[in-house]
């Protein structure tokens, strides 16, 4: 007996992991920018102050304001394709009362257009719509589960975690170490914790995992020298 194909992380299922595999993706993401954000910031003010405490508060003011300013991205944006998916049920809802005939021969259409016979194409019309009309037409014409709406409200909780876990591991590393190997310790953190989420992100997707990861270390490493560099600027010159 020949074993069943494994599928690719990045294909669609009807079990869910699909789904799953796009809220993990999202959380890598959501950690990613909080690790460059966050990392940004305290060693952009560790550049210009060997201080603990300047760090430590725009630290905080960082891991906060982004992951707020996260939950509330992703809240707005969830909400806002939840209310359109609601008002396209109801839509569709309203035409099975109104014209169930046309609604009908318009799923019949959806079937023979993907390769069913117009005999074949009508009868799988007719069974679906016995069995659950407005999940059937929701399902082939707007690839929309009426069961499986997201929640704005559980988006932006996980977005607001994710991002205070990528957060946490630049705060932690530049408060918790002394200053002389301050800066360099979390570039390396920051550093490995990039490859660890782009990797995982390219996983994820199904892309080349070397270059997706390059991409993500590199532009951290820029970010990190850039507000290092600038910190270090307005500190020497007396700014702050």
């Amino acid at each position: 007996m020949s074993e069943a194909p494994v599928p690719h992380a990045g294909e669609a299922h009807a079990d869910g992991s699909a789904g799953r595999l796009n809220w993990l993706r999202a959380g890598v993401l959501g950690a990613n920018d909080g690790i460059v954000s966050v990392a940004a910031i305290v060693v952009g003010v560790a550049g210009a102050t060997s201080e603990i405490g300047p760090i430590v508060t725009a630290g905080v003011a960082g891991l906060v304001g982004g992951a707020i300013s996260m939950a509330l991205g992703e809240y707005v944006s969830v909400s806002s394709q939840a209310d359109s998916q609601k008002s396209l049920i109801a839509k569709e809802a309203r035409e099975l009362r109104e014209m169930p005939d046309e609604e009908l021969a318009e799923l019949t259409e959806i079937y023979r257009k993907r390769g069913l016979s117009q005999e074949t194409a009508a009868a799988v019309a007719r069974e679906l719509t016995a069995h659950d009309a407005l999940s059937a037409h929701l399902a082939a014409e707007l690839n929309i589960d009426a069961d499986d709406l997201a929640s704005p409200w559980q988006a932006a909780g996980a977005s607001a975690l994710a991002f205070t876990v990528g957060a946490l591991l630049p705060f932690l590393s530049i408060v918790l170490v002394p200053e002389p190997a301050r800066v360099p310790v979390t570039f390396a953190v920051v550093l490995l914790a990039l490859v660890l989420t782009g990797a995982l992100s390219a996983w994820i997707g199904g892309a080349g995992i070397w270059r997706a990861t390059l991409r993500v270390v590199v532009g951290g490493a820029l970010a990190l020298a850039a507000t290092f560099a600038i910190g270090t600027l307005l500190g020497t010159s007396g700014v702050v």
